[in-house]
């Protein structure tokens, strides 16, 4: 397929060109990939800049997406592409393969660092998905960090930079500039912009910008990060959000109300206990559901609320494809139960199937199928059956519907257990979305000057 770069994709490609370091932060179907694999290959083969690329990316993502781009398009198809997956033997096989581009999986980011120490031998890298390494904890940051070094250019994409606000951003621009701009420490970064929110007593739980800082940490990536969106550039379907109201029912609001309160649900056969705030949040998350797991793993339904609700959107739909989020795997039992037609989002066929039309009802996990699947040919309606606090995950899984390509509104159902911890985690979503919102404007690409310098 020839190859016209849309105008946004000529400026991320120019970017990348330009700056050692740039981060991208691309809504989702703005075409990340291809414009970033343009100018890996003029950097590669025309400014001869550099030699040896690495990228790191979600499974699927490094197993599919990437070496899919450089067949699907005509000036990419002479790149050499080696997966760096699977075991240790198919690993080591591909990394002494002649390539341009090895692709590894962020899991194994640890043990390539381990493998080639001081010997790091990839003057590019190109992280996919950069608010994967957002965790200062994470071994695959701490990893990273080490052979930062010895990276001559490097690229960050990602749409959801801030998925739980600007505490977020600092091992992640730490990765691009080395600490340039927000410090060369996590505990300086946080000390000089922000201050304690929740905490009991010495522990703090969570942090909040100071007065003023946000202005200051945006203005700090303005040369460094870019942001577009997808509404400044595409002509996207409309985004239709609906909040379905389930009431549970009596005896099961009663045992609700009660493990809120006591922490402590019994049965006979064990119990549902909850000991810290955490595991309170989850188990009140699963009775909101309709089931919960005990003390021994065992799962006890409580009511069907929720999949009558399902029933009915499924109903509405008339026939059209429904793809349903979950999160537990007895929320996946149920419901697989319950509707014996659904399949489960797996393999590369079930894509395909889903694309043509084939599937029904849909089932995915936010975590295996919020990263680099396109399924915005198989349908437009999406159930949320469980929710989940992170805003990365529910950003990343609805834009597999919501994207370029789109041709029908997409209409995003939640189903939300009245009076329960659900209503707790639409709000959440809602306030991280405003202030990654915030961000996101502050670094957006100047688009009208560029169109001007385009005309």
């Amino acid at each position: 397929m020839i190859y016209q770069a849309h105008a946004y994709q000529e400026y991320a490609t120019n970017r990348i060109l330009e700056q050692e370091a740039v981060g991208l932060f691309l809504d989702m179907g703005l075409g990340k990939t291809v414009s970033t694999l343009t100018a890996v290959d003029q950097l590669l083969y025309d400014r001869f800049d550099v030699s040896k690329v690495l990228v790191i990316a979600p499974l699927r993502v490094a197993k599919k997406t990437w070496p899919d781009e450089v067949k699907k398009w005509d000036h990419l198809k002479h790149l050499r592409i080696s997966r760096v997956l699977g075991t240790e033997k198919e690993r080591m096989a591909a990394l002494r393969a002649r390539a341009d581009i090895y692709v590894i999986n962020r899991e194994n980011v640890e043990w390539l660092v381990d493998l080639y120490g001081k010997e790091w031998p990839f003057d590019m890298v190109v992280i996919d998905e950069l608010s994967s390494f957002k965790s200062t904890k994470a071994r695959r940051f701490r990893a990273l960090r080490k052979v930062r070094p010895f990276i001559n250019r490097i690229v960050g994409l990602t749409g959801t930079p801030a998925p739980n606000g600007l505490i977020d951003l600092w091992p992640q621009v730490y990765l691009l500039d080395q600490g340039q701009r927000l410090g060369k420490t996590v505990t300086g970064y946080r000390d000089r912009y922000f201050e304690p929110d929740k905490r009991n007593k010495t522990t703090v739980f969570s942090w909040r910008p100071k007065d003023g800082a946000e202005e200051v940490i945006y203005n700090k990536l303005e040369d460094l990060c870019m942001s577009m969106s997808a509404e400044d550039w595409l002509d996207m379907p409309e985004r239709i959000d609906r909040t379905i109201q389930v009431q549970i029912p009596g005896p099961a609001r009663v045992k609700y109300d009660q493990l809120e309160r006591d922490l402590l649900l019994p049965f006979t056969d064990g119990d549902v206990t909850a000991d810290t705030a955490g595991i309170l949040s989850n188990k009140l998350l699963q009775l909101a559901n309709g089931a919960v797991y005990d003390e021994f793993g065992g799962v006890k339904e409580v009511h069907q609320a929720k999949l009558e609700a399902l029933d009915d959107v499924i109903e509405a739909a008339n026939g059209q494809p429904v793809l349903v989020f979950y999160w537990y795997q007895h929320d996946l039992d149920r419901i697989r139960q319950h509707i014996p037609a659904a399949r489960l989002l797996d393999t590369e066929d079930d894509i395909e199937e889903w694309n043509q039309g084939q599937i029904p009802v849909m089932l995915a996990h936010p975590m295996s199928a919020g990263h680099g699947l396109n399924l915005q040919g198989g349908g437009n309606i999406i159930v949320w059956f469980g929710l989940t606090w992170s805003l990365e995950l529910y950003q990343q899984a609805n834009a597999r519907l919501h994207r370029q390509g789109q041709e029908k509104s997409v209409i995003v159902h939640h189903l939300v257990a009245e009076g329960t911890i659900d209503e707790d985690v639409m709000k959440v979503l809602a306030g991280r979305d405003l202030a990654q919102k915030a961000l996101l404007d502050a670094v957006k690409a100047k688009i009208d000057r560029y169109r001007e310098e385009l005309n």
